[in-house]
């Protein structure tokens, strides 16, 4: 018996419930199947700061006291969830803007490890007492360098001719051997302690800032894809890029603006890391284009072009780093992390393809019908009256 049609939901007005249901189901397997797990037991000081709880044995000897609680459903993992989901949700904004247009952008990783090594070492030029001045400095650095390494792919990507992978995989080598030669692989630290202050703001556990970065970075990209007639034009490039060009669409200067894109959203990923870890070296985001991509493609993005939203990638990267935490919450080795996240890619796009062809085939079978209703339609005989006078 079908639901009356006000109980029914359409999905292809919210294309993000279907990502929101796998992350409710998700975390329900790991609720249930993740098991228990003790915990210290911590409380707050009159000063608000968390101090680890003692209880007293019959003997009179203290111990340090703990709770049992959920592996999956504790304070400690969600948080540790949210804080690593951010970094990759901000990268995976901007490499939904490239994919929508059909491209790829393989040197995200390396253009967020030299972006976070220049600004490193403009951060420890000032030392740890630089003031806000010089914080602000080293946070336009780090940005301008991401932003910079986007314009280099776009442009080569659209003067050249030439692939997008081609080119990204090139300067995938090529930024981080930069970065290799500033650092001669040494890590770089010794930031003013304003920046790392107000990057590692705390309540309750959770980390505030990358946390809200993320989330404007997903309200703005959402905003600038779905509001903006810019935003549609990298719909259109993507959908068909001859019809775009014929339509006016200036299509080398957006491609090369999504690509810049993609270099800002991963210096700001570089400034966070900055600010949170208090250093930064030429290893830094190493394989870290399979998880952005990857958080891009699962949130619904096509690697054909044409599909895909800010919210979307920002609920792929929690997936990806649902499955990543679920791994060791089921007691899995952390080395097959790698191998589950590529099935999960492969298993998004072979789903991506399975509704395109879905679609093909209701459009094929409506095309029909009609058809079939407009020749019926002239096949009528019409019927003629003789007018009398």
């Amino acid at each position: 018996m079908a639901l009356p049609s006000k109980f029914s939901f359409n999905f292809s007005k919210f294309p993000e419930g279907g990502l929101i249901l796998a992350i409710v189901v998700l975390g329900a397997l790991l609720a249930v199947f993740g098991g228990s797990v003790q915990l210290p037991k911590f409380q707050n000081n009159a000063e608000g700061k968390q101090v680890r709880v003692f209880e007293t044995r019959p003997d009179g000897q203290k111990v340090p006291a703990f709770v049992t609680v959920n592996k999956f459903l504790n304070a400690r993992t969600l948080i540790q969830i949210a804080k690593d989901t951010s970094f990759f949700a901000i990268m995976a904004v901007g490499m939904t803007f490239v994919i929508i247009t059909a491209g790829i952008d393989l040197s995200v990783g390396a253009t967020y490890a030299l972006a976070s090594v220049c600004g490193a070492l403009v951060l420890t030029h000032y030392g740890s007492s630089g003031g806000m001045g010089s914080v602000l400095v080293g946070i336009l650095v780090t940005i301008g360098v991401g932003v910079l390494g986007g314009l280099a792919n776009g442009t080569m990507i659209v003067a050249f001719n030439v692939h997008p992978f081609i080119i990204t995989l090139g300067t995938m080598a090529i930024y981080r051997g930069i970065a290799f030669v500033q650092t001669n692989g040494q890590s770089i630290g010794g930031f003013p302690e304003q920046f790392r202050a107000f990057v590692r703001q705390e309540f309750n556990g959770l980390s505030l800032v990358p946390l809200i970065v993320m989330i404007i970075v997903m309200i703005i990209g959402g905003i600038f894809l779905s509001k903006m007639a810019l935003g549609r034009k990298i719909y259109a490039i993507g959908g068909n890029e001859v019809a775009s060009r014929y339509s006016g669409i200036r299509v080398g200067a957006v491609k090369i603006l999504v690509y810049a894109i993609s270099g800002l959203t991963a210096g700001i990923a570089a400034v966070l890391s900055l600010g949170y870890y208090g250093a930064g070296s030429s290893g830094d985001g190493q394989g870290y284009e399979l998880n952005v991509i990857a958080a891009a493609v699962v949130g619904g993005a096509s690697l054909i072009g044409g599909k895909g939203t800010a919210l979307g990638a920002l609920l792929g990267a929690v997936i990806l780093q649902m499955i990543s935490n679920g791994l060791v919450i089921l007691n899995i080795p952390q080395n097959y992390s790698q191998i589950v996240i590529g099935l999960v890619v492969i298993a998004a796009v072979l789903f991506d393809q399975f509704n395109a062809w879905l679609a093909n085939r209701r459009l094929l079978a409506r095309t029909g019908r009609i058809k079939k209703e407009v020749l019926a339609s002239s096949e009528t005989p019409v019927s003629i009256t003789p007018q009398t006078k």
